[in-house]
């Protein structure tokens, strides 16, 4: 027996520096017989026929394989997630041949099927100061065909907290897979802050475009294409219709041209180093030539740089925006809630927002615990600028029940004289 088995490992050894698969997975042996455990996992990648993201603790999981000694089993609980998160019908994975020798690559072959549906959360939080942010979401794909629709209130994001229903449908691909086609239908009830409809109610507040809306609907029809792998461009119109508190006045519509660049790209290293860059430049242009009542241009960017190596991670991130023109209070920039100057009050700040924003973040976080730096201004052009700062901890774990892998519990406090006014922040997906 002994001698049959050394020709069959030679064997094994010829076929990987062919470039390969190495081996196929036996749930029958341990660490110690198979023969796969003799290589070192070179590298980890995802092969999936269309976009997708992956959450924090998948990416974890995949950093700490490389590095390693093949190990079957965990290949295959890694597997078994990346099938969970990206809803698909199965997730194999097999072995190549690795620039060193010893090595082998690990490489997951993602098969959607013709049609899955899924009922998530993709969004989640609490602000003590701010209150409830939450979105619920439907999602389906049949065939190259992808749908959604989402109930949400969101008291988080804008000026203003809106809450209402989403609706999205987009085909995949249009004749090829580097053009797709989306349309979206958005109805959002407006509430507002006192102290919004106090600055309202002020006439200095020029630069407002529109007043105070009982509610706001959008039509937005918009086609993606993509430049280069990692880079896309999306290309569409949104009609904003908005229907005054007063309901004897009439409605205003802000018709805009709209372009999103986004690049976005993952590196797994062999030195067990993960990176990622998501970077971004948007144009809103409401132009007369839609019948728009309201005129006005949003540029916005955004930049964000993530490296994890062993169990630490490091990020940062830059976001910058500046509007010509009148633009509505939903257009407008804001600053002081779960995601920009934490710890502070984007009431406090600016109850309306400005039309001039820059804001950036360093995170470091070791294990599950996170701690970071917040800075940054939002203002009206011919205003002053007033740079605000906070410092804040928590942690941040998928806590091995949430597939996304991004629940976060923080303390936040805003850094100025006099007094100590932490915040609490708790969300997931966000």
């Amino acid at each position: 027996m002994k001698l049959f088995l050394i020709p069959v490992l030679a064997a094994c050894a010829m076929f990987a520096q062919d470039g390969q698969p190495v081996g196929a997975p036996d749930s029958g042996q341990s660490d110690e017989l198979n023969v796969n455990s003799r290589y070192t996992i070179e590298s980890v990648d995802v092969n999936v026929q269309r976009p997708y993201k992956l959450s924090t603790t998948i990416l974890e999981q995949m950093h700490r394989l490389i590095g390693s000694h093949m190990n079957d089993e965990a290949v295959r609980n890694l597997a078994n997630l990346l099938r969970s998160e990206l809803r698909a019908h199965d997730v194999t994975f097999k072995l190549l041949r690795g620039g060193q020798p010893e090595s082998v690559k690990v490489l997951f072959e993602v098969e959607k099927g013709a049609s899955d549906f899924d009922l998530s959360i993709p969004r989640f939080a609490y602000n003590s100061r701010q209150g409830w942010t939450g979105k619920g979401q439907l999602t389906g794909r049949v065939g190259s065909n992808a749908f959604s629709l989402a109930g949400l209130t969101d008291g988080d994001t804008l000026a203003e907290r809106f809450t209402g229903v989403q609706a999205k449908f987009e085909r995949l691909s249009v004749g090829n897979e580097r053009v797709s086609l989306g349309l979206e239908f958005d109805a959002y009830h407006e509430q507002y802050n006192q102290a919004s409809l106090a600055a309202i109610d002020n006439t200095e507040a020029s630069s407002l475009g529109a007043g105070a809306y009982r509610s706001r609907m959008n039509f937005e029809p918009s086609a993606t294409f993509v430049l280069a792998k990692p880079l896309t461009l999306t290309v569409g119109m949104s009609f904003e219709k908005l229907e005054p508190q007063d309901t004897a006045a009439p409605s205003e519509s802000a018709n805009a041209v709209i372009n999103t660049l986004r690049y976005h790209q993952r590196w797994i290293d062999s030195d067990a180093t993960n990176q990622e860059l998501d970077a971004g430049y948007s144009l809103r242009a409401a132009t007369k030539m839609l019948g728009t009542d309201l005129a006005y241009a949003r540029h916005a960017v955004n930049l964000r740089y993530r490296l994890l190596h062993d169990r630490q991670s490091v990020e940062v991130a830059l976001i910058a925006g500046i509007i010509y023109g009148h633009a509505p209070l939903f257009e407008r920039f804001v600053l002081g809630n779960s995601g920009s100057l934490r710890g502070w009050d984007k009431y406090e700040i600016d109850p309306l927002g400005g039309n001039r924003m820059v804001h950036g973040s360093v995170t470091y976080g070791y294990r599950v615990v996170r701690v970071f730096y917040d800075t940054g201004a939002v203002w009206d052009q011919g205003t002053p600028r007033v740079a605000r700062h906070s410092l804040g901890a928590g942690i941040s774990t998928g806590l091995g029940v949430f597939p996304k892998g991004a629940v976060l519990l923080a303390v936040a406090f805003p850094l100025r004289d006099g007094r100590a006014d932490p915040v609490f922040i708790a969300g997931m997906n966000f």
